[in-house]
């Protein structure tokens, strides 16, 4: 994909798990179900990936390598815990604000990224932008919607 076929469907994808939390009150937010996990938990650390690769979008457009000097994202489960409990004490509806903000400032940061570090390397690969953008953006709304939507449904939400 392009950068504006991407950015497309980031917005797209954003809308369409913003959209399938939305109406849910603090209770339900907090309600935990998924895998020991609330839908609050599961924005707060979509949440927190969008904050850590808004960062990365930001120094590639620079010209500067993505993650900073010692910084190792290796362990997603550690730092989906991390974004998790970094919310926990925070009241859902705020949380769901702060997501709000945090995607506008991803979608900007991943704007500002020159088009041509969009697509596909020779080899077929997605260059790293593109794939930064498929498992921090679109890619993470698209694996939790699907659960959220049928969680919603068994409760009747």
């Amino acid at each position: 994909m392009d950068k504006a076929q991407t950015l497309q469907q980031l917005d797209g994808e954003h809308k369409k798990l913003r959209e399938a939390v939305s109406g849910l009150d603090n209770k339900q937010l907090d309600q935990t179900w998924y895998d020991q996990w609330s839908v609050k938990q599961i924005i707060a650390h979509v949440l927190g990936w969008e904050r850590e690769m808004t960062g990365a979008l930001e120094r590639i457009a620079r010209g500067e390598r993505p993650t900073l000097e010692g910084v190792d994202y290796s362990d997603s489960d550690a730092w989906n815990a991390k974004f998790a409990h970094e919310w926990g004490p925070i009241q859902a509806n705020t949380v769901l604000a702060a997501w709000d903000q945090a995607h506008v400032v991803f979608a900007k940061a991943a704007q500002s990224v020159p088009a041509d570090r969009y697509g596909t390397k020779e080899d077929g690969s997605p260059t790293t932008v593109s794939r930064l953008i498929e498992t921090t953006g679109y890619g993470h709304y698209q694996e939790h919607l699907g659960p959220i939507l049928e969680w919603r449904n068994q409760q009747g939400l």
